[in-house]
């Protein structure tokens, strides 16, 4: 009998050729059941998609059709993992279906849908261009070679956005060392948001200030009605910033902080974290009192945040506040603190 033949062996009887043919055409009969069955599995709808896989696996490990055929299942296969959103695989059998008959043009299609979902968009042009080249009158392949192109496009100008965030990025970066200035973690977000420094192209930086009237920073103090009793006239207040507070943060981190709300914020390397320093040593503010440092008025801007005890938190924060109220004393003296 064939069935006790051993693996590779030739039939010498009429018997055994006869058994062999019946066992291939019970294996191919098998496989077309199964081809079938799972057709119909797809159209029941997504529930039956696992199976309809199950059956054309199952299909194609019999091993008795010919090229065109088994071609035909392993397209199947690549149909069903596309709406299982399994593209890896759709993509593998889609591949061994245009090997075993290259004019698979459904082949090609689901391939080039495969690469599409995952982001080999010169591939799935690639086989798109085969596709039609096989059928030069498939619409589906036109229309999804448009669609690449056009993902392309949005590829294309996605990364010249985050490109052009980069560089402004490093180039303000490059303006705050060239300044000799120092920056450190950001503070009163909620007030600030995503404003930042801008370099504009003559090489002018330009910074947005935040003013706080410390006096009415605390819960228990109510708000400013507008100071009816006059005590934030213009010469009675002062302007002062906190020496020394915090740590001097590392340019990996500046640039991490200055890319927030651009194209390229969630960009995974910037270039410059093996070069970077570590962040600076923090300034221990928790023994003595604070140090309030006064604002000469006549001088810049810049020249104010050149000084080595200013450490910018992002946005320079000055506090305002008046000569003429109680507050005063206690502020200058170091007893008041910024409300955590």
């Amino acid at each position: 009998m064939a069935l006790w033949m051993e693996t590779g062996s030739e039939p010498k009887t009429e018997t055994e050729i006869a058994d062999l043919e019946a066992i291939s055409a019970l294996k191919e009969s098998t496989a077309l059941e199964l081809k079938e069955k799972g057709n119909e599995l797809v159209k029941k709808g997504k529930k039956h998609y696992p199976e309809a896989i199950h059956c054309y696996s199952r299909a194609i490990d019999q091993k008795a059709l010919n090229d065109h055929d088994t071609s035909l299942l392993f397209s199947n296969r690549a149909h069903v993992n596309l709406l299982l959103g399994n593209y890896r695989r759709a993509l593998s059998d889609s591949q061994d279906a245009i090997k075993l008959f290259p004019a698979n043009v459904k082949a090609y299609y689901r391939a080039a849908k495969a690469c599409l979902s995952l982001n080999l968009l010169a591939e799935a042009k690639s086989y798109c261009e085969s596709g039609v080249g096989k059928d030069p009158s498939n619409e589906e392949l036109k229309k999804l070679a448009k669609q690449i192109d056009l993902k392309k496009l949005e590829q294309e100008q996605r990364e010249a956005q985050v490109s052009k965030a980069l560089v402004e990025a490093k180039d303000l970066v490059s303006a705050i060392e060239d300044r000799r200035l120092k920056l450190g973690n950001a503070m009163y977000r909620e007030l600030t948001g995503l404003r930042k420094p801008v370099l504009d192209k003559n090489g002018i930086l330009h910074w947005p200030v935040l003013l706080l009237y410390a006096e009415f920073m605390s819960k228990s103090c109510p708000p400013l009605p507008w100071d009816k009793e006059n005590h934030y006239s213009r010469d009675a207040i002062e302007l002062y910033y906190e020496a020394s507070s915090g740590i001097c943060l590392s340019k990996s981190k500046i640039l991490r902080y200055l890319l927030e709300g651009t194209a390229a914020a969630n960009v995974e390397s910037i270039g410059e974290e093996e070069k970077d320093a570590a962040d600076g040593s923090p300034y221990d503010s928790s023994a003595g009192s604070y140090k309030w440092v006064k604002v000469n008025e006549k001088r810049t801007l810049h020249d104010v945040l050149r000084e080595p005890n200013f450490i910018i938190p992002m946005i320079p924060v000055f506090y305002v506040v008046s000569k003429r109220s109680g507050f005063y004393k206690d502020f200058i003296t170091g007893k008041w603190r910024p409300p955590a």
